[in-house]
């Protein structure tokens, strides 16, 4: 299968690189700067959307917001997509990931949603997790190609939007757990600890997991440099809470991670990892 790749973000550019490893495969991004990894790799390069889908089979995205597809869902895309597959792995509303599939489908298309879970590290290692809803058959016809990207791809139901319903009762542990972890080295920072002994006893316990410990070990280093940044945390806080919303569930802690997630990026920290928010919970230095 040809394959293509839209959006060259954090998590697109690792996903697309282990994809051309073992496909052929054409990606395009808005700001082309960020195609330069490929020019190494056999990937050919697309100068817009269309192209990728008339070149392709099967066409990942990963565009950051509802925004970004709305930009390029114009006639001629719609247009190609006869006979092609899309699988969209970005994390965006149920309500539009609907629409989009309403869309490929009265273009003759075929439409899978695949959100994952996992930051940097783990797309670079083609470790992530996806959550996959729609057409089984069409699902386990391009297992191949998830198998590049994801160590487990978990089938989530046939009607598009469960894959992402998943994803937000994954993200939201994720996210409560690392502003608890955030807040936890803050204490300990304040109550004049050694960070390097707290970081010690995190990593030995029974909550530490491979996650925790990078995190910490961030959080010591005072490294902010993105793996999964506060913006696109800001941005799950959002549709987690719109879906907890639609169905009546209480999420008082998701609540409290958006007002935090929503002042960290206020205050100029949207690209920082979000570990980040550690800064937030920091009173700033004299003169800040």
């Amino acid at each position: 299968m040809r394959v293509g790749f839209m959006g060259l973000g954090f998590m697109g550019t690792p996903m697309a690189l282990n994809l051309a490893r073992k496909f052929q495969v054409v990606v395009w991004n808005r700001t082309a700067a960020k195609c330069e990894p490929f020019k190494s790799t056999s990937a050919a390069i697309a100068d817009s959307p269309v192209a990728v889908v008339r070149q392709s089979d099967v066409v990942f995205t990963m565009l950051f917001n509802e925004a970004a597809y709305r930009a390029v869902l114009d006639g001629p895309f719609m247009d190609a997509l006869r006979g092609k597959t899309i699988i969209n792995t970005s994390s965006v509303s149920v309500a539009f990931s609907r629409d989009f599939d309403r869309q490929v489908r009265q273009a003759g298309g075929r439409y899978l949603e695949m959100p994952v879970s996992g930051s940097r590290v783990p797309a670079e290692q083609g470790q992530l997790v996806g959550m996959l809803a729609g057409d089984r058959d069409e699902a386990r016809r391009v297992g191949p190609l998830l198998e590049a990207v994801t160590k487990a791809a978990v089938y989530c139901g046939g009607e598009v939007g469960m894959g992402l319903r998943t994803k937000f009762a994954t993200n939201l542990f994720l996210i409560t757990m690392t502003a608890g972890l955030a807040e936890s080295m803050n204490l300990a920072r304040a109550q004049g600890l050694d960070v390097d002994a707290f970081g010690q006893v995190l990593d030995a316990g029974p909550m530490a997991s491979a996650y925790s410990k990078l995190k910490v070990a961030k959080m010591i280093a005072e490294d902010w440099s993105p793996q999964a940044a506060i913006a696109d945390c800001y941005n799950l806080t959002e549709l987690v809470q719109d879906a907890a919303g639609e169905v009546g569930a209480q999420t008082p802690l998701m609540t409290v991670c958006n007002s935090l997630y929503k002042d960290a990026v206020s205050r100029g920290f949207g690209g920082d990892d979000m570990i980040a928010i550690h800064k937030v919970m920091t009173p700033p230095e004299e003169g800040e």
